[in-house]
């Protein structure tokens, strides 16, 4: 998993912040773009697709900031390099030195600049991810869906690991956490990831729906973070692990014992 930092679902969110533009594009919002549907389209759905967007960023940086971190990133990788290719080239000669620093810059520069690229969005019901390719999950139809929690140095990463017929997984971030506080996936976001979930029967995607939806009802009520689900099962998790997968049985558990 990576750092916090870089997996942060919304920056400008705060579990105890609403989301403005997230919350006017929430289920009350849907409901009365259907309404308006109903009355004046022969197309129920018309209006409430109008309404939302087809693509929902998941994860992603705007251009400046991906530029800065990239930027700082690469400082730091030329840095690295030089350290170990200066050790190397006093031990070896200016070859072996040079040669270790350019092994060391290529890649650690191409690990920084791949995760500048990811990004990861929902088209309908069809998770996206792009680096230096794309990879696409229907969530409809994903055989296995796992919850991932990463640790890393105190800051709880809560995921959702989707995996397509063909072995290739998507990594939907839900939620960071450090401390009592952390960042949490927009409305929105969580509300479209919860419809097409429900409609997975391959890996029982209902389970992972109604946490999400246990969730979102969480927001509803004005819960602060520590009494939100998200939160409660990073922090029901066994420290002193890099990453744990928790099945759907182990998430089934968990949001009945939320009832």
């Amino acid at each position: 998993m990576t750092d916090p930092e870089h997996g942060d679902p919304d920056p400008s969110r705060t579990p105890d912040t609403p989301d403005p533009a997230n919350a006017a594009g929430g289920p009350e919002g849907a409901g009365g773009a259907e309404g308006a549907g109903e009355a004046g389209s022969p197309d129920p759905g018309a209006a409430r697709r109008a309404a939302e967007p087809d693509r929902i960023m998941l994860y992603g940086q705007d251009a400046a900031l991906r530029r800065k971190r990239v930027a700082a990133g690469l400082v730091g990788v030329v840095l690295f390099a030089a350290a170990f290719g200066g050790i190397a080239g006093l031990i070896g000669g200016m070859g072996p030195g040079l040669v270790v620093a350019g092994v060391i810059a290529l890649l650690l520069g191409f690990v920084i600049v791949s995760n500048a690229r990811r990004q990861v969005w929902l088209e309908g019901r069809t998770v996206v991810m792009r680096s230096w390719g794309r990879r696409r999950v229907d969530l409809e139809t994903a055989p296995r869906i796992d919850l991932l929690l990463s640790d890393v140095r105190g800051t709880r990463t809560v995921s959702l690991l989707v995996t397509n017929s063909a072995n290739k997984a998507v990594k939907i971030d839900l939620a960071v956490y450090a401390g009592t506080g952390g960042r949490e996936l927009g409305i929105l976001a969580l509300r479209r990831l919860a419809d097409a979930l429900a409609d997975n029967v391959e890996a029982n995607g209902l389970v992972f729906s109604e946490l999400l939806v246990a969730q979102l009802r969480s927001e509803a009520r004005g819960d602060g973070a520590a009494d939100r689900p998200l939160y409660r099962i990073a922090s029901a998790a066994p420290q002193g692990k890099l990453a744990q997968r928790f099945t759907m049985e182990a998430v089934s558990r968990f949001v009945a014992s939320l009832d």
